[in-house]
């Protein structure tokens, strides 16, 4: 099961940049077709908020690939202070 949950972290971290890379792509599309002052706006901050967002999932990845969930408490008994 940790062997899934390693290469799980590589897929969250391709889903991230993958995901962030459509957004950023869409919103060039967009502001190229529609060159209003509203438009850049309205992207700009999508890709904004968009961003702490996809690195979070990146971190997750990252964390899950080097081995940080391999050990889960399974009640909160068994969590170390």
């Amino acid at each position: 099961m940790n062997t899934v949950k390693k290469y799980l972290g590589l897929v969250w971290i391709a889903l991230a940049v993958y995901s962030y890379s459509i957004l950023l792509k869409t919103a060039l599309e967009r502001i190229r077709l529609v060159p209003g002052t509203d438009t850049i706006i309205q992207w700009s901050i999508f890709a904004i908020i968009f961003l702490p967002i996809a690195l979070g999932f990146v971190m997750f990845g990252w964390m899950a690939f080097k081995g940080a969930y391999d050990s889960l408490p399974a009640s909160s008994e068994e969590v170390e202070d």
